[in-house]
C-alpha cells in the first residue's frame, strides 16, 4: 500500500507537469465534488462548537449573577444606612432651637487585668481618680460602648462590661427608634428587655445608647440584633472582649450644658413666672 501511494503521488506530479491545464481542471472537479461532503461533515462540528460556546456563556452568566447578588446585598446595606440617616436628618430638621450636647472628653487607659469569671465580667485599667476617672463613665473601644466604670482607685479602675449580669443600659433600636434596656447575662450575647409590643425589631438592626438617665451619651454604637425567639431579642456586640487592650473612658459632664448657655440664660430661667418690675 505504501509503494502504491508513493507511485500514485509520483504519477500525479508527472501528470501535472506534463499537462497543467488538464490537472487543474481535474482538481477543480474533485473540489466541486468534495465540497458538499466537507460542508455536511462540518455541520456537526460547528454545532458542537456552538454548544460549547453556549455552555461557556452560561458559566459567565452564572458568575455575573453571583456578583450581582453580592452587589445587591451591599446596596441593601447602604440603603439601610441611608434610611437611618434620612430618619435622623428628618428628626433633627423638625427640632426647633436644637441645643447640641457638650463635647465629651476622652481618657485613654490600658487594660492590665481581666477579671472575667463565671459570675463577673469586668476589666481592670491603669487609670484612676488622679487621671480624672469617676464612677459611671462610659468605656468605649473604637467608638463602640463596652461598659462603664464601676470602681475607681487612685491609679486604677474597674470597668463593668455590658455582658455582666449587673449591667443594665438604656438603648434604642437605631432603625425604628424603639426604646429598650440592654441587659447582660454573663454570656457573649446580651438581651433587649422592656420592648414595647409593637416595636419593630429585626435581625441586623443596630443598637445604640439612648442617653436616657444621663448615664451614657446618646448615639454610642453597641452591636446588632442577631436573633429573635423564645430566648428574647439577642444582641451581638461589635467588640470582642478577648481582644481588648486599650479603652477610652468618656468624660461626659452634664454640667457643661450650663456653661454653654448665654450669660443671661440662668437669669432668664430664674425669672420665669416672675412679674416684670419696672424698677429693674
Amino acid at each position: 500500500m505504501f509503494l502504491f501511494l508513493l507511485m500514485s503521488a509520483v504519477a500525479i506530479l508527472l501528470f501535472g507537469k506534463a499537462d497543467p491545464t488538464v490537472f487543474e481542471r481535474t482538481r477543480a472537479v474533485v473540489m466541486d465534488t468534495t465540497a458538499p461532503v466537507l460542508e455536511a461533515l462540518s455541520r456537526p462540528v460547528a454545532t458542537v462548537a456552538e454548544f460549547i460556546e453556549e455552555i461557556e456563556q452560561l458559566v459567565v452568566l452564572r458568575d455575573e449573577n453571583a456578583n450581582l447578588r453580592q452587589e445587591n446585598v451591599r446596596l441593601e446595606i447602604w440603603q439601610n444606612r441611608a434610611q437611618k440617616l434620612e430618619a435622623e436628618n428628618t428628626r433633627l430638621r423638625d427640632l426647633l432651637r436644637y441645643v447640641p450636647e457638650p463635647p465629651a472628653k476622652y481618657i485613654a487607659a490600658r487594660v492590665v487585668a481581666d477579671s472575667s469569671g463565671a459570675f463577673v465580667r469586668s476589666l481592670l485599667v491603669n487609670a484612676g481618680s488622679r487621671d480624672g476617672i469617676v464612677n459611671g463613665q462610659a468605656a468605649v473601644v473604637g467608638g463602640n460602648l463596652i461598659g462603664r466604670v464601676a470602681e475607681v482607685g487612685q491609679t486604677s479602675a474597674r470597668i463593668l462590661l455590658m455582658s455582666d449580669l449587673n449591667s443594665k443600659i438604656p438603648v434604642l433600636v437605631a432603625a425604628s427608634r424603639a426604646r429598650a434596656v440592654l441587659a447582660g447575662d454573663n454570656s457573649p450575647l446580651q438581651r433587649l428587655l422592656y420592648l414595647s409590643a409593637n416595636a419593630q425589631v429585626k435581625p441586623g438592626d443596630e443598637i445604640v445608647t439612648s442617653g436616657h438617665g444621663g448615664v451614657f451619651p446618646a448615639g454610642l454604637t453597641i452591636g446588632t440584633v442577631t436573633s429573635i425567639g423564645q430566648a428574647g431579642v439577642r444582641v451581638m456586640p461589635y467588640v470582642d472582649w478577648d481582644l481588648i487592650e486599650e479603652v477610652l473612658l468618656v468624660d461626659y459632664e452634664s454640667e457643661a450644658v450650663l456653661s454653654a448657655l448665654p450669660d443671661n440664660s440662668e437669669q432668664s430661667v430664674k425669672s420665669v413666672g416672675e412679674k416684670p418690675n419696672p424698677r429693674r
